[in-house]
């Protein structure tokens, strides 16, 4: 078992705590229906792999996505579950 105070990578957190330059793996995603559907269309799925380009406070969350550039909303990557 990893402990997850050694290994800060392995914490189950946000996506909107991330940084910029931050890889990271979608978990899970705690929204409705609708969002979930609207997410699943960008590819925003359980176990794909995310590039944060930009964390910029207070503008958009910016990712790649499978070599697509999805702007998100706070509210939005407060939702998804990233590790």
């Amino acid at each position: 078992m990893i402990q997850e105070t050694h290994v800060h990578d392995q914490q189950v957190r946000p996506l909107s705590t991330t940084q910029a330059g931050d890889c990271v793996r979608v978990v899970g995603i705690d929204a409705g229906r609708g969002l979930n559907s609207r997410l699943a269309a960008m590819g925003l799925v359980a176990s794909t792999e995310l590039r944060v380009v930009s964390n910029g406070h207070p503008g958009p969350f910016v990712l790649i996505v499978k070599d697509a550039k999805v702007v998100l909303g706070r509210g939005v990557a407060q939702k998804i579950m990233v590790r």
